[in-house]
């Protein structure tokens, strides 16, 4: 649950979004009800709709910030490419809160099936997005003349990342996120 001072002054459009992406981030998409946002919100079920129409609506958007917020904090790097490659892994050990919660894409990776066309969108542009941004820090990290795909590559490390996640949320614990990453750590310290 959100604390109460992290809401006060937010608009209820921006309550509403943060407290739908902590409810996926640690419920998973298919764990809460816009009866759960609107009791943590403090307000009635019906006002929910006046900001979203559906409860795929807000899952879209929560995933669309989630997208533009990356997208600022990647752009925002200008460190060398494996102190890059070292703060996206602890942006997904401390942003994401490595074994309290999950990102927030992921959150939707079990009922994946079941969720809405434009949610499955939403959570492949995320992916796509930072695929796309670590195919560049991984290209300028490889040896000249090194073969094989970047984008492949990029997809190991997302994925190792997200199955990192997994593994320190069902433990509860944040040193399993490092453990995964043993190996990862090998491309980004000398």
């Amino acid at each position: 649950m959100i604390a109460a001072h992290t809401l006060a002054g937010a608009t209820t459009r921006e309550q509403i979004l943060q407290v739908a992406r902590e409810l996926i981030q640690t419920r998973s998409y298919l764990g809460f009800s816009f009866q759960d946002v609107a009791d943590q919100v403090g307000i009635r079920k019906a006002s929910l709709y006046h900001h979203f129409p559906t409860k795929e609506a807000l899952g879209v958007e929560v995933l669309r910030r989630a997208q533009r917020s990356f997208e600022r904090w990647s752009a925002g790097l200008t460190d060398s490419p494996s102190e890059q490659l070292a703060a996206y892994v602890e942006m997904y050990r401390g942003a994401l809160r490595a074994g309290d919660a999950i990102c927030p894409a992921g959150g939707l990776a079990a009922g994946w099936d079941c969720i809405d066309p434009a949610l499955r969108e939403a959570a492949r542009s995320l992916r796509q997005v930072q695929i796309v941004w670590l195919s560049g820090v991984l290209g300028a990290l490889r040896p000249a003349g090194a073969g094989g795909s970047l984008a492949d590559a990029a997809a190991a490390v997302f994925g190792t990342c997200q199955g990192a996640m997994i593994a320190a949320r069902i433990t509860g614990n944040a040193s399993d996120f490092e453990a995964s990453l043993s190996a990862l750590k090998g491309l980004y310290t000398h």
